[in-house]
């Protein structure tokens, strides 16, 4: 096995840990995984890259891990270097972006007043911290099972401007982040062009309750903007999974995540430069 698909593995089992919030402090608090993330983010792999900033987006979900990842030596400058670096893919600059915001948020009040605000919500992100991106919810008729959700997420990734998004299997909803100038219907098109799955945007009314809005039939295919030559950021190596309102891949517990770090850092130290 290549040092760079080591650094893959090691990577994507990293974010799918983060991913769950019971195993985030425990990540921060390692004294090897933080510092190999903040590494991974100067990979020459765009897909390393990527699935760093995914990891690290979900430990800066945690407000008690926001001081200590800020403080991390290299973590601030190695996102200016993926927001600045010309070959970095738009969306890898946006997700890049709202990390950096939040952590230099990190300490403010207000920014805290609004992280206790957003916890309360059921989204992937918290708040609206980068303009230039926004969240779009939706109802997918059809995400019944593990094969249906890979269907999912093929779809949207191909879709250029989707930045992140999180699956919520128990409602059949997904939560996606995407760039501010991408219409909602171009992922109705995308989920609905599986022909197995129908997606509808759920938006809040009123009176303060959910509706469902369909997306029209073949509306948004015209102006679809589609990913041709960036990477699959995303890659579905694991088993198929059995949790419910996990992100995107498959998520090991606690106690599994605890006994893995240790393996992470091992690896970690045996290759600091790549």
């Amino acid at each position: 096995m290549s040092r760079e698909l080591d650094a893959l593995t090691v990577v994507n089992q990293l974010r799918d840990l983060a991913a769950d919030p019971l195993n985030r402090r425990a990540i921060v608090q390692d004294n090897g995984c933080l510092p190999g993330l903040i590494l991974f983010l100067d990979h020459p792999n765009p897909q390393v890259v990527y699935s760093a900033l995914l990891a690290v987006r979900y430990l800066a979900e945690c407000r008690t891990n926001r001081e200590k990842m800020k403080g991390e030596l290299g973590m601030m400058l190695s996102l200016q270097n993926v927001m600045q670096k010309g070959s970095s893919p738009g969306e890898t600059k946006l997700l890049a972006s709202e990390i950096y915001e939040i952590l230099q948020a990190a300490g403010n009040e207000a920014e805290q007043a609004e992280a206790a605000s957003c916890r309360r919500k059921a989204h992937f992100f918290l708040g609206s911290t980068n303009k230039k991106a926004k969240t779009v919810v939706l109802h997918i008729d059809g995400l019944d099972d593990s094969t249906r959700r890979s269907l999912c997420e093929e779809a949207l990734l191909k879709i250029r401007g989707v930045i992140s998004f999180t699956f919520q299997m128990a409602v059949k909803r997904c939560v996606v982040r995407i760039r501010s100038d991408i219409k909602a219907e171009a992922l109705g098109t995308a989920i609905n062009s599986t022909k197995v799955m129908k997606a509808a945007q759920v938006v809040k009314g009123e009176d303060g309750g959910e509706l469902m809005l369909p997306f029209q039939e073949g509306a948004e295919e015209a102006v679809v903007e589609h990913n041709e030559d960036i990477p699959d950021y995303l890659p579905e190596e694991e088993s198929p999974s059995q949790e419910q309102d996990k992100a995107v891949t498959r998520v090991g517990s606690i106690t599994d995540g605890v006994g893995w770090l240790s393996t992470a850092a091992n690896f970690l130290s045996r290759s600091f430069y790549w």
